[in-house]
């Protein structure tokens, strides 16, 4: 980069603003754009207090600019934990704390709570998108020194991103989640006859048996979200939410300020039995794909879950004609249900010597173990192997 680019820390989206924001992360470039990389989703976070100082997420978002506009973008945040973020490093912190580091605070260039793949690196249109990328790596890493934190980390990234930052000295890192994929369904059912018998047989009598239990849906999204709908989905957010991790990350008024800002991307997905709503799940979309968030219910009903979350997701997908649904972070019992192994990615800059050294060569073995157990599911596969072959249960 020219000598004329400067670097800056913003101290929250709404100090960057929502047009400068935009224009480098969310260029007018498709209708639907991936909603999380889009201003109004962190100010929802930030502005309700769910990702904030208090909560452990300082915003700390970087920028690139020049002649002062905005060419590059890097969300941020200093934190206090590990919490939301759902790419595991309680391992490393202990090693620091053991030889007698501090490893929080720490950076962590991640959209708050949500384990979905993006970008991560914002570059404006009609720039230099590596020579923008190297500076934001360079000066992400100056960072940690700068803001005394003894690392940075970049979760949930594309590949190519992935790619880069390796080349930028960034220790690289793999997982996997399970997606499923649109192969040019027509219909559920068209869906199923890819499947095994047994795994077809087994989706069906799953599904027969939430509407035997007089379970139907409500699919909500842009005008149709109201404020009686947010109240209800939230109460199955925090019963759900405090009974598998004690405090759920969002407030209530974060759904409202996101709907008000970007409802035209919000799937709302409502069980309702009786006249009653008794489960949800939140998602977004945009892109081509729909992103499975949160979940909650108040109901227990054998298979509600799989069928609020994953079944009508896909039946969404395949009525938008959409090409992929992400649903969310681990859950090896989507892959009966179709959702198949898909790598994840994420860098990791570490400033102490001694800890990079041990991370690095862990890495290395993580990554290979990690291609090996995505190969060895992938095979274990719902669809059918072979013309005319049907294949045994797991």
């Amino acid at each position: 980069m020219t000598a004329d680019i400067t670097a800056r820390i913003g101290s929250s989206a709404a100090d960057i603003g929502q047009a400068a924001w935009n224009a480098c992360a969310n260029p007018a470039r498709e209708p639907e754009p991936y909603p999380f990389s889009r201003y109004e989703f962190f100010a929802a976070c930030e502005e309700s207090g769910s990702a904030t100082a208090r909560t452990g997420w300082r915003p700390t978002h970087l920028t690139i600019e020049r002649a002062g506009q905005i060419i590059g973008l890097m969300p941020m945040y200093l934190k206090n934990h590990s919490q939301g973020e759902y790419v595991f490093d309680h391992a490393w912190a202990d090693a620091l704390e053991r030889a007698g580091g501090d490893y929080y605070p720490k950076l962590q260039a991640s959209v708050p709570f949500t384990p979905a793949t993006g970008p991560r690196l914002h570059v404006a249109p009609g720039t230099d998108v590596d020579a923008v990328r190297e500076a934001l790596f360079a000066t992400g890493a100056s960072a940690v020194k700068q803001l005394g934190a003894s690392s940075l980390h970049i979760t949930f990234m594309t590949e190519d991103e992935w790619s880069a930052a390796g080349a930028s000295g960034y220790l690289r890192r793999n997982d996997q989640q399970f997606h499923w994929e649109n192969h040019g369904y027509k219909s559920f059912d068209d869906f199923l006859t890819e499947l095994s018998s047994s795994k077809r047989k087994n989706i069906r009598k799953e599904r027969a048996a939430v509407r035997e239990a007089g379970v139907e849906f409500d699919w909500l999204t842009g005008n149709d979200l109201t404020e009686k709908h947010w109240d209800t989905f939230f109460r199955f957010y925090m019963d759900t939410g405090g009974r598998k991790w004690g405090r759920p990350y969002l407030t209530r008024d974060f759904f409202s300020r996101v709907t008000a800002s970007m409802a035209d991307q919000i799937l709302l997905i409502l069980a309702r039995r009786n006249g009653r709503h008794i489960a949800g799940a939140l998602n977004f979309f945009g892109g081509g794909v729909l992103y499975g968030r949160n979940w909650g219910c108040t109901e227990y009903i054998n298979f509600l879950h799989f069928e609020t979350c994953y079944y009508q997701a896909i039946d969404w997908a395949i009525q938008r004609g959409y090409r992929k649904v992400e649903a969310g972070a681990q859950g090896a019992h989507k892959l009966l249900r179709g959702y198949m192994p898909a790598p994840t990615y994420s860098a990791h800059y570490i400033a102490h010597e001694g800890l990079r050294r041990a991370v690095d060569q862990f890495l290395v073995r993580e990554r290979e173990a990690v291609a090996e157990h995505i190969e060895e599911l992938a095979d274990r596969g719902p669809f059918r192997k072979g013309e005319g072959r049907e294949e045994d249960d797991i």
